[in-house]
This record gives C-alpha cells, structure tokens and sequence, in this order.
C-alpha cells in the first residue's frame, strides 16, 4: 500500500538528488513488453503485468524506472547526463501475498565516460547519506569479477558464453560448471542423442517452431561440446575459492590480488575494485568496514555487470533491500544499438525508509 507517508519521502529524496545535479525524468507507466521479453526472456512474465494493445502490441506496466531511462538516455541524452525520478513499479506477487505489487521507487543514475570508479563512488555515498538516520546494512560485490574470471577459463568459447549468460542464476551456474568440468555424469536423454556420430533428422516430423537446419546446428553444437575437453581441476577450486571472497573491502581486495597470481584475467577489474575503494575513501565512506561478497547480487540484480551494492534493514530478513544499485554498462550497449557509455545507478523504496521511521 502507498502511503502519504511514501509519497512525501518520494518527492524529498527526488528533490535531494536533483539538487545533487540531476535531471528530472518521468518515463511512461506502460513499456514495451517486446524489449523487455527480449532482455530478460520469458521468466519476467511471472514478475510484470502484461497487456495488450491493438496498435502497440503487449505492453508491460513498468517493473523498473532503469532501462526506460537508459531507452531515453541512449537516444537523445547529454553526455555526462545524471537523472532522476519517482514513481510506481509494479510486481506480481504469485507466491506471497504479504508482499507489494505496486510501490514507489526514486532513483538516480549516472551517465559519464570520464572515471567509473569515481561515478560508482558518487552514486553509492549519495545513497548512503540518503538513508543515513536508519538503521541499515550495507553489501557490495563486483559481477565484473567473476566474469572476468570465467572469460579466463581454459574451454570453448561456446560454453564461456553459457556461464556468462547464466552468472545471474546460481544454481544453473553451478550446475553448468559441474557438468563442463565432468563432475557430473551426462543426462540420459542427452547422452541418447550423442551416441549417433553422425546426427541428422532423416524423415522425422517436425514439432514446434525450430527448423530442420536449426535443429541440426543444435544437435552438432552438443556434439562439439561433448567433445570438449572439461574444466580442469585447478580452474574449479580457484573459482570456489574466488566466489565464496566474503570479507570487509580492504581484505576481500588482498584475498583477491593473491588469486590473480593463478587467475590474471581478473587482474584488470580486482584492480577496478581497487580505484573504487580509494574512490569511496574520498567520498568520505569507511571501507574497512564495508561488506565485499564476490557473489552478491547474482540473484536480483540481472542487468548490473561491474560495481552492486544495497543496503538492508538490520533484523528484518523478511524486508527486500531498501536501497540498491549498481553499474549496468553492457545494458546502455544494448539498448543503444551498438553505442555505448559507462552508466551506474540505484533506487530506493521511500515507502520502506517511511516504514522504519516510523518504526524507529
């Protein structure tokens, strides 16, 4: 439920940060389901409302502000650009009805080419001040780590670009890299159909959408994977050990500089995590008791590919993150047909900082 309460905490945080320089935008309650399909699959149908239009085709009323501002920033933004905004998000709630389906969210994003590591210090000190009377915990991590870790691995391209697809989704993530390193056997249906060394479809009937050239380039791309040699051993325990990093900033970042002895692909952005540290200590934050997880945000922050933080209500495991954030690059790539700018951001929910305050 919106409160008078939100809506007020709504306004004073935009007018916060549009005295901090930004712009103040407001994107259309109803987006493009087409763009968002084609973003996060299908899997966001269980997580937005859906409707129709005879001349606009589906329509999605907005689960998020970030990538209509991106959309807008892309196609006529200044550069460097800062904007913000405050509104409703909307969510389907199949699985708990104590939870919102309709909520406010201010956010803040930045669009500047000149210094990552200072933008991304910038948005998460302007948070941090934001929501300095409550009692919050903050986290960070980097998925630019991790990626960069995997892009390093001894194996095919084919399944580099299937861990990097699935970062997101940990258990699949995992599950991929167990079978690709042969820790676990291969499914039966699976090994059926690589026991024909020369595979064709022959007079089969065709079900479904996918043609027979298709079907065949599927089947001679799981042959070519079943024929790649597995992840080694030793490219598996420094991935265990890289993605279990929980510590505060100045440790996780030695833990990290000691990986990169065995691991040098991660070297260029453990160094990024680095100028981001030294970049926060300027904006006066106390790094040496900021949280590092090297696998923070691989659960609900999709489209963020460097720098995720958040901040979370201490002793209220059942409230989401009242505040999170992060750099979303390859997203401004996307959504820019083949341009790109360094873009970080977040977003608060002024209805939960209205909740604990009061609560407090």
């Amino acid at each position: 439920m919106i409160t008078r309460e939100g809506r007020a905490k709504a306004a004073a945080l935009r007018d916060r940060f549009e005295a901090a320089g930004a712009q103040v935008v407001e994107p259309p309650m109803l987006q493009s389901a087409e763009l968002l399909l084609d973003l996060y699959g299908e899997d966001i149908r269980a997580r937005a409302y859906v409707t129709s239009d005879a001349l606009r085709g589906e329509q999605m009323l907005r689960p998020d502000f970030t990538v209509p501002v991106v959309q807008m920033h892309m196609a006529h933004g200044a550069d460097p650009a800062r904007y913000t905004y405050a509104g409703e998000v909307f969510r389907r709630q199949e699985d708990d009805p104590d939870r919102a389906n309709e909520f406010l969210q201010v956010g803040f994003e930045v669009f500047d080419r000149s210094d990552p590591a200072v933008a991304d210090a910038e948005v998460f000190a302007l948070m941090a001040q934001a929501v300095a009377g409550l009692d919050l915990r903050a986290a960070t991590g980097d998925i630019g780590i991790l990626a960069a870790a995997v892009n390093g691995l001894r194996t095919t391209e084919a399944r580099r670009a299937a861990l990097l697809r699935h970062i997101w989704r940990p258990r699949r993530f995992r599950a991929l890299l167990d079978r690709f390193a042969g820790r676990i056997p291969v499914p039966v249906s699976r090994k059926a159909l690589l026991a024909n060394a020369q595979p064709r479809l022959g007079s089969a009937p065709l079900i479904g959408m996918r043609s027979a050239a298709e079907i065949e380039t599927r089947i001679s791309a799981l042959h070519a994977d079943a024929a790649a040699k597995p992840i080694s051993s030793g490219e598996m325990d420094l991935l265990d050990v890289l993605m279990n990093v929980r510590e505060t900033v100045p440790f996780a970042l030695s833990q990290l500089r000691d990986l990169t002895v065995d691991m040098p692909s991660i070297s260029g952005a453990v160094e990024g995590l680095a100028a981001r540290s030294d970049a926060l200590v300027a904006r006066g934050v106390d790094v040496d008791t900021l949280d590092f997880e090297a696998s923070y945000g691989r659960t609900s922050m999709e489209y963020y590919d460097g720098f995720v933080f958040g901040f979370y209500a201490a002793g209220r495991a059942d409230l989401p993150a009242v505040v999170s954030g992060g750099r979303y690059d390859a997203l401004t790539r996307r959504l820019g047909g083949g341009a790109e700018i360094p873009a970080v951001g977040a977003v608060l929910r002024p209805g939960l900082m209205a909740e604990l305050e009061k609560g407090a």
